[in-house]
C-alpha cells in the first residue's frame, strides 16, 4: 500500500493541554532570604545662622517702645515671620539694610490705613525704597497686588480677584452711618471688624465730616434716616412751652419749635378735656383729628412721657377707631406700645386686644405669631385679650358660627375693629353654607351671620347681588322667606375670593 507524499508519516502525537497552575521551582534551603536595604534617612536640614542684622531686627521687633496699639503680638509675629522667610528663600536677607527696615507692626499698621482709604497704589511713606537694589523688591511688594495703569483687561480682572472682600467693602456705610441703623451690611466678616475698630481717631473725625455735613458746613440726615412721623420731628433739647391757648391749628414743623407756639402740660390737660366734651356734642371729626395732632405734637416737643400722654395718645385712638380712620389709629397705636413698656399706666389690655384684632383683619400670621409668643398668663387671662384671641382662635379652625357670636358680644370697642372684616367673614361663611344646604331660611342666614334682623341680612344679599336668591314659600297658611344657597355657591365663593385678595388700610404698625 503506498500513500500520498503529502501526508506526514507517522502523525504527530496529539497537543499535550497547558496546566492549570504555574510551576514554582521548590525551596532547598532553610536561609532567611536577604532583607532589602532601607532607603537612607533624609538629611535634616542644617540650621539657617541668621547674622546679626537680623537679629536685632528682630530684637527691635519685640522691644516694648515699639508696639502700637491695635495690633497684637501674634499679629506681629507671623508677618515678621513673612518678612524674613520672604527673604531668606530668595538669599536675599543678606542683602537688605535691616537697621532701616520698616518693623513688622509698622507694615501692618500701613498696610490697614491702605486698606481703610482704598488706595489703588499703596505706598510706604516709612519706607526709603531707593535704597534697595533695582533687582529687589521693595516692601510694599509683599502686598497682594494693587491695579497698574499699564496692566490690560485680563491682568486687571485677575488683580482684582485677588483683593479680599473687605478692601472692596464701602467703608463709608459702615462707619458714617453706623450709629444703630438697619442695613444690608449687618453681616461683617471678622477681618472687617478688626479692620473697623483700629482706625485713627483723626481719620475717623475727617471721614465723619466729610460724609455728615453739607454745604453750609453743618451736619444733614439722609433722607432714610428722616423721620416721617410728625411726633419725631423734635428738637434734640426739650422746651418748657408758654403758650396758653386751649385751642391751636397742627402744622407740620419745619424748624426748631418756639416756647411761645407750645403750651405746657397744665394747659393741655385743660385741652383734653375739651376736645373729649366737643366729640360728644358735635363730632367733628375733622377739627377733633386736627387738635390731637397738635397737642400730641407739642407733648413731643416736650418730651413728654407719663400717663397723661398715655392718656392723650388713647382717647385719640379711639376716637380714630370710631370713625374708622385706621392710619391714626396706628400711629397711636405704635407709641402707645412704647409708653406701656416704660409702665406709664393706661389701659394695656384693651389696646393688646386692639392689636390682635388689626392682625386678625390685615391676616399678617407673622406678626400675630410674634405678638402670640408675647403674651403672658396675665395677659391672656384679661378678659378683652381672651375674647380677641377667641375670635382668632374660631377664624382659624372655621368656627363661623362661634365667631359671630363673639362679634355680638365684643367687650369696649372691639366691634370697630371687627366691623372692618365682618363682611370678608360673611362672605366665607355663606360660602361654606352654600357647600352643605340646598335652601336655608333667611332666619337662619340672620342669626348665624349676626344680623340685627332679616331687612337687614337680605339687604346685604341685594348689596352683593344675591337677591335673586332669596324667595317666599307657602306652606299651611304661613309665608316664609328662604334662600336658595346651593344655586348661589358660584356667587359666593367668587366674593369670598375677591373680598380675601385685598386689605385697604393706611398707616400700618
Amino acid at each position: 500500500m503506498s500513500f500520498p507524499s503529502t501526508v506526514a508519516w507517522p502523525p504527530p502525537p496529539p497537543s499535550q493541554p497547558h496546566p492549570a497552575y504555574n510551576a514554582v521551582p521548590a525551596r532547598t534551603t532553610l536561609a532567611k532570604p536577604t532583607p532589602v536595604a532601607a532607603p537612607p534617612a533624609p538629611e535634616k536640614p542644617r540650621k539657617v545662622e541668621w547674622s546679626e542684622p537680623v537679629r536685632n531686627y528682630v530684637r527691635r521687633a519685640f522691644e516694648p517702645q515699639n508696639e502700637i496699639k491695635g495690633i497684637s503680638t501674634e499679629e506681629m509675629q507671623v508677618k515678621l515671620k513673612s518678612i524674613i522667610s520672604y527673604y531668606a528663600e530668595r538669599q536675599m536677607h543678606d542683602q537688605i539694610d535691616w537697621s532701616t527696615y520698616p518693623l513688622p507692626q509698622q507694615l501692618l499698621l500701613q498696610e490697614r490705613r491702605e486698606a481703610t482709604a482704598g488706595l489703588a497704589n499703596p505706598v510706604y511713606t516709612s519706607v526709603n525704597v531707593s535704597s534697595y537694589p533695582t533687582n529687589m523688591p521693595s516692601p510694599a511688594l509683599t502686598l497682594p497686588s494693587s491695579k497698574r495703569k499699564s496692566q490690560d483687561a485680563e491682568e486687571l480682572e485677575t488683580a482684582a480677584a485677588k483683593i479680599p472682600p473687605w478692601q472692596k467693602t464701602n467703608l463709608q456705610d459702615r462707619v458714617t452711618f453706623g450709629d444703630g441703623q438697619q442695613s444690608k451690611r449687618q453681616k461683617k466678616t471678622d477681618i472687617t471688624k478688626d479692620i473697623v475698630s483700629k482706625f485713627d481717631q483723626a481719620d475717623l473725625e475727617k471721614r465723619k465730616q466729610r460724609f455728615n455735613t453739607g454745604k453750609s458746613g453743618t451736619a444733614v440726615n439722609p433722607p432714610w434716616r428722616q423721620s416721617r412721623k410728625d411726633e419725631d420731628e423734635v428738637s434734640m433739647v426739650p422746651i418748657v412751652g408758654t403758650n396758653m391757648s386751649l385751642e391751636k391749628s397742627y402744622f407740620r414743623l419745619t424748624a426748631p419749635p418756639k416756647p411761645e407756639t407750645v403750651r405746657p402740660q397744665h394747659v393741655l390737660e385743660k385741652t383734653l378735656d375739651m376736645l373729649r366734651k366737643k366729640w360728644k356734642s358735635e363730632k367733628n371729626y375733622n377739627y377733633i383729628c386736627n387738635q390731637f395732632k397738635s397737642l400730641r405734637q407739642d407733648l413731643t416737643v416736650q418730651h413728654i412721657k407719663n400717663s397723661f400722654t398715655v392718656r392723650v395718645y388713647e382717647t385719640h385712638a379711639r376716637i380714630a377707631l370710631e370713625k374708622g380712620d385706621l392710619g391714626e389709629y396706628n400711629q397711636c397705636q405704635t407709641q402707645l406700645k412704647g409708653l406701656y413698656a416704660q409702665g406709664l399706666g393706661g389701659h394695656p389690655g384693651e389696646f393688646l386686644a386692639y392689636r390682635i384684632l388689626y392682625f386678625v383683619y390685615t391676616c399678617n400670621k407673622t406678626d400675630m405669631n410674634d405678638l402670640l409668643a408675647e403674651l403672658t398668663i396675665a395677659d391672656k387671662s384679661k378678659a378683652e385679650v381672651k375674647h380677641a384671641l377667641d375670635v382668632r382662635s374660631s377664624l382659624a379652625v372655621g368656627n363661623y358660627h362661634k365667631f359671630f357670636r363673639l362679634y355680638l358680644d365684643a367687650p369696649n370697642m372691639g366691634a370697630y375693629l371687627m366691623d372692618m372684616f365682618i363682611e370678608r367673614e360673611r362672605l366665607h361663611a355663606l360660602a361654606n353654607i352654600s357647600r352643605g344646604y340646598i335652601s336655608v331660611p333667611l332666619r337662619f342666614v340672620t342669626d348665624e351671620l349676626g344680623f340685627e334682623n332679616d331687612k337687614e341680612c337680605e339687604q346685604f344679599l341685594q348689596e352683593h347681588s344675591a337677591h335673586h336668591l332669596v324667595e317666599e314659600k307657602r306652606s299651611d297658611q304661613t309665608v316664609q322667606m328662604r334662600v336658595r344657597v346651593k344655586e348661589g355657591a358660584t356667587l359666593f365663593e367668587q366674593l369670598r375670593a375677591a373680598a380675601f385678595s385685598r386689605v385697604d388700610i393706611k398707616g400700618q404698625i
